[in-house]
């Protein structure tokens, strides 16, 4: 006879592996296709079927969300570092705004779930948008006290101003340097001349 707690754990077990066997092949599927690659592919290339996918991610911002998780805990990382190696408030800020334009060019199209889920309360992605947006706030407010950023700046506009200059880069007109350009206008509009 099976203990039903033997059975319960292998089904957890199974179930955690179905998981990550998912989000190796969408990370593989996101950074060849972008972020529109094809979630019946994802599907078919982990050797499941679409029903299985969605029972484990029932949408591509909850799949999203779930990569750029593990991907989080770099972004965390380096904002650790910035704060134990910069004193400079103001470069703290840069250097964080840069960490957080890598973050954002981690898969092809990134930037605009990002956006959209900004309006849509119930995206997945909404929270992890959030949780930037207070860490930039941290950073911002030092430099705002000590000086180095504009008083009337916003968190949450420079979170977007980041997805703008990362979706310049992949846009139809834009060259090697628009997105250097762009970064240096952005930051002509927070930092104190």
């Amino acid at each position: 006879m099976v203990d039903a707690g033997v059975s319960l754990s292998r089904s957890r077990v199974d179930k955690q592996r179905n998981r990550t066997h998912i989000l190796e092949v969408a990370e593989q599927v996101f950074t060849a296709q972008g972020v529109a690659g094809s979630m019946d592919a994802i599907a078919k290339l982990a050797g499941i079927g679409p029903g299985t996918l969605y029972r484990h991610f029932p949408n591509r911002e909850a799949l999203l969300a779930a990569l750029l998780q593990a991907r989080g805990d770099d972004l965390k990382s380096r904002r650790d570092d910035i704060r134990r190696a910069v004193s400079d408030s103001t470069e703290a800020l840069a250097q964080w705004l840069d960490a957080l334009g890598q973050w954002a060019t981690a898969f092809d199209g990134l930037p605009e779930p990002l956006r959209m889920a900004l309006t849509e309360e119930t995206s997945p992605l909404a929270l992890t948008c959030q949780g930037y947006i207070t860490m930039t706030e941290e950073f911002l407010r030092a430099a705002q006290r000590d000086g180095g950023a504009r008083p009337q700046v916003r968190a949450r506009d420079l979170f977007l101003g980041v997805l703008a200059t990362t979706w310049v880069r992949d846009a139809a007109m834009a060259d090697e340097s628009s997105e250097h350009g762009l970064s240096t206008v952005l930051r002509c509009g927070w930092a104190t001349p």
